[in-house]
């Protein structure tokens, strides 16, 4: 029926406790949203690593899964997450629309790696990625996001 993926490195300004207070139990600390993508943008998505991956209402991993939208015991299932990351809105494309886009070349992929889902700072995360991925990505990496500034 189509794709969907999540922005993993649009920091908000808010912290879970703050814009979802009914996520409360979830947070840690001062744990803060991250804007998933434009698609629903008030609609909130929680990816986490599971002890049990049972308890995900859909696996992206072994264990990396989101939590599921209603939940009985929230004390629970808190316990059984190692982390959690909370995402207003997220991306998504119709039925072929990502395949085509792929086929364009229109995106630069690299593998995904657990840790830039969780990464603690996501503003340098497409440069990490991109050195990461090696060559000629890794100058890109150097350039600044607005090309005006450059």
């Amino acid at each position: 029926e189509g794709a969907m993926g999540l922005i993993l490195n649009r920091a908000a300004e808010t912290t879970v406790s703050e814009a979802v207070p009914d996520l409360a139990w979830l947070a840690e600390g001062d744990d803060i949203v991250h804007v998933g993508g434009p698609v629903s943008p008030e609609s909130v998505v929680v990816l986490a690593e599971f002890e049990e991956p049972g308890q995900s209402a859909l696996l992206v991993d072994d264990d990396l899964g989101f939590v599921p939208a209603e939940v009985d015991d929230t004390d629970a299932l808190a316990g059984g997450l190692r982390r959690r990351r909370v995402f207003a809105g997220h991306a998504g494309w119709g039925p072929g629309q990502l395949e085509a886009e792929m086929d364009e070349e229109s995106w630069i992929v690299e593998p995904a790696a657990r840790e830039d889902v969780f990464t603690d700072d996501p503003e340098e995360l497409w440069s990490r990625v991109l050195r990461r991925k090696g060559r000629e990505y890794a100058l890109l990496s150097t350039m600044p996001m607005d090309p005006s500034l450059n």
